[in-house]
Formats: C-alpha cells, sequence, structure tokens
C-alpha cells in the first residue's frame, strides 16, 4: 500500500465506526463507478471514431458551421 493510502487510512482509523462506515462505503461506489465508467468508455472507443470521422468529412464538405461560443 502507499504512503499516501496508509496515511489517509491511519487518519479514518481514529474516526467512529459509522463515520468509518460512511468513508468506506463512498470509497466502494466511487471504486465501482470508475470500473462502470471504463467499462462504458471502452465500449464507445469504436463508436466515438466513426462520429468523429463522420463529423471531419462534413467539416471537409462545408456541411458545418463555427461555433460562436458568444451565443451560447
Amino acid at each position: 500500500m502507499v504512503k499516501l493510502l496508509e496515511k489517509a487510512f491511519a487518519e479514518v482509523s481514529k474516526l467512529s465506526e459509522a463515520e468509518q462506515n460512511v468513508i468506506a462505503a463512498w470509497i466502494l461506489d466511487e471504486l465501482a463507478s470508475e470500473r462502470r465508467w471504463d467499462k462504458a468508455f471502452s465500449q464507445s472507443e469504436k463508436i466515438l471514431e466513426l462520429l468523429a470521422d463522420e463529423a471531419l468529412e462534413a467539416n471537409k464538405a462545408g456541411r458545418t458551421k463555427p461555433l460562436i461560443t458568444e451565443k451560447l
């Protein structure tokens, strides 16, 4: 385990059991969420590549308009 994580766990161990459970649940939820995002992005890479190619072709063909950020 890295030193920073050891330090964080040492600090968390000073908290009440209820607070430790809240932090543990939050960490586990964050890790699960990160895995879901990783899976979603890995599965969408080809689709995003195709969409990017389509957008570049549309731009080359003059079918796009400049983005005017002041109008957003």
